[in-house]
């Protein structure tokens, strides 16, 4: 509205012009811009690759969609007449704030919340393993099938190891009898949890496969969280937390809230092959040690 006024700009064209600039600027920064605490040589190759796609994405946008000029348009004049002095100072402050937020962040954005949590150092199993747990928001969960002749049955779940900055390492399910693996849960609790650093998105371009893309496996026995009692609660907390929709979920589906008693964990960060970690090293890992989570 005061593009309109003041500018002779129409409301509807800068709500739709920030609707475009907006739009394709999500699949503009969907690259993989590999920031690690260890970057290779092939990590940063990926990066000036990255970098490239980028510059000649924001150029194709921006010859291909002339809407953009009215945002264009509308952002220099109000620069011009209005930012002097300390508007200006702001202006540019909020400008490069988004920008940094937008590359550092976008990629990692989960539910209002932006994790800014470097890959740990490859040599600490504890803290890679706990890194993965908090970082990631689905995985596999594996159960023996009853109705497969006891084949695994790998399923996609989302979970949380707890609310924002106070993650236990134990990963908790929302979960219904009417999906498979928490039926085949009831007769064989025995069950595997795999989580894999790709889709966090510091792998880069390369393979998931590949033994420096983490990947972590935990062992032991799907449970159901005792209901009325201070752990159904936590529980509760920091699947909500994580996965606000579970909330609306049908409450005739009979949803519960289950996590995996961790027995074993099998950990790939590097080359030559799984690291050696206990599941007492894994739990007692302190995770404010990972920076936070806003």
């Amino acid at each position: 509205h005061y593009g309109a006024r003041k500018f002779s700009i129409s409301p509807q064209t800068v709500q739709l012009s920030l609707y475009a600039f907006s739009t394709h600027l999500c699949s503009i920064l969907e690259f993989d811009f590999v920031m690690t605490s260890n970057p290779s040589a092939e990590n940063w190759v990926s990066t000036i690759y990255s970098i490239w796609d980028l510059g000649f994405l924001l150029y194709r946008h921006l010859l291909f969609f002339p809407i953009y000029t009215h945002l264009i348009q509308f952002l220099v004049l109000f620069h011009l007449k209005m930012a002097s002095g300390i508007f200006r100072g702001l202006f540019y402050y909020l400008f490069f704030v988004y920008l940094a937020f937008s590359f550092v962040g976008l990629q990692n954005f989960v539910l209002g919340r932006l994790i800014f949590v470097s890959k740990p150092d490859p040599d600490n199993a504890a803290a890679t393993a706990r890194w993965l747990v908090s970082q990631n928001s689905w995985g596999i969960l594996s159960t023996i099938s009853s109705d497969f002749g006891g084949a695994p049955f790998g399923n996609v779940v989302s979970f949380s190891d707890g609310p924002p900055n106070e993650g236990q390492g134990i990963p908790y399910f929302y979960l219904t009898t009417l999906d498979p693996t928490a039926k085949y849960a009831i007769s064989d609790e025995r069950a595997s949890f795999t989580l894999s650093e790709y889709p966090i998105g510091t792998c880069g371009k390369i393979d998931p496969e590949n033994p420096t893309c983490a990947k972590i496996t935990l062992i032991g026995k799907l449970k159901q969280v005792e209901p009325n009692s201070k752990e159904v609660e936590f529980a509760k907390t920091s699947l909500f937390s994580k996965h606000a929709e579970m909330k609306n979920w049908p409450k005739d589906h009979d949803f519960r809230f289950y996590k995996l008693v961790i027995e074993s964990i099998f950990l790939i960060d590097w080359f030559g092959g799984p690291k050696p970690l206990t599941v007492d090293q894994y739990l007692h890992f302190k995770p404010n040690e990972l920076t936070s989570t806003i």
